[in-house]
């Protein structure tokens, strides 16, 4: 049984950092890019950042140089560090994990970061 866990969500003040956790398991983690997507309230959800198998990232311009994807391949779990945070950034964050040749993927339930003074 497939499952990608997201922790480490939370309430903080604009300016301070997060790092969000995806721990996956029931996949071949090598073979899957993962994903971290957030949905803002009204909004549609949106690619913030991935991590290929290979190892190459791509970010959404809005976290560049905020945000960094990273992965721990013996963890089977993929990281999201979120620092400058902005009342822009709340949001759910939710992982993916795509299997980079056949396309199937799995998603997480989601955490919360809510950024507010």
């Amino acid at each position: 049984q497939v499952q990608l866990v997201e922790s480490g969500g939370g309430l903080v003040q604009p300016g301070v950092s997060l790092r969000l956790s995806c721990a996956a398991s029931g996949i071949n983690f090598r073979a899957y890019g993962m994903g971290w997507y957030r949905q803002a309230p009204g909004k549609a959800r949106e690619l913030v950042a991935v991590i290929r198998s290979g190892g190459s990232t791509n970010y959404v311009d809005s976290v560049k140089g905020r945000f960094t994807i990273s992965r721990d391949i013996a963890k089977t779990t993929v990281y999201l560090q979120m620092n400058s945070l902005k009342l822009e950034d709340t949001a759910v964050y939710y992982c993916r994990a795509t299997h980079e040749t056949s396309g199937e993927n799995y998603w997480g339930k989601g955490t919360l970061v809510a950024v507010s003074s």
